[in-house]
């Protein structure tokens, strides 16, 4: 039956390409996060598997099963979203420790507080945000991802951090969260 999809997804159905979707959908999650390791990253990955494979289903031959075909993509951008997590967590920490030479105003402090239960991803994009003050638009470009996504992705992070400041009694900062909103 997925091979059949396959080959309508091929010729343009696109009913077809979400009946494929729906099909492997949570065990291409399950395959991704056990690599990944990221609730939120995995499903930002898999998005991007879907789409990979929807734009490049015309290169799917046939001559192994359309699951491994799949299951190619989606190792092979996970490998690619570990190695920028990877390259994310040096600058990360190769900052941080340049960072400790250095003394902060409270504010910067407060920021650095703010930052610190993100993952090196997250980060980046708060500090593209909110910081340097990109469009989603341009941070997509320059983070190779698309802007619907990097969206999604920082409504969950500041809900993570409005989370984490309740759990830490830090209401002030909630109200700036909130109030940057506007700026969404």
């Amino acid at each position: 039956m997925v091979d059949e999809w396959a080959r309508q997804a091929q010729t343009g159905s696109q009913e077809a390409f979400i009946e494929i979707t729906r099909h492997f959908e949570k065990e291409l999650y399950t395959y991704c996060y056990y690599l990944i390791r990221d609730r939120e990253e995995t499903k930002d990955a898999l998005q991007d598997i879907f789409i990979r494979a929807y734009r490049n289903i015309g290169d799917y031959r046939g001559d192994s099963p359309f699951s491994a075909w799949l299951y190619r993509i989606a190792y092979n951008h996970s490998m690619d979203v570990l190695k920028k997590k990877k390259r994310y967590q040096r600058i990360a920490d190769r900052y941080q420790n340049e960072a400790k030479l250095f003394t902060y105003s409270e504010q910067e402090s407060a920021v650095m507080e703010l930052l610190d239960p993100l993952t090196p991803s997250e980060r980046n994009l708060v500090l593209l945000k909110a910081v340097e003050q990109y469009t989603f638009e341009e941070i997509g470009q320059i983070m190779d991802r698309k802007p619907a996504t990097l969206r999604k992705q920082y409504e969950r992070i500041r809900n993570k951090l409005v989370q984490y400041k309740r759990n830490k009694g830090g209401q002030k900062i909630e109200a700036n969260i909130r109030s940057s909103k506007a700026g969404y």
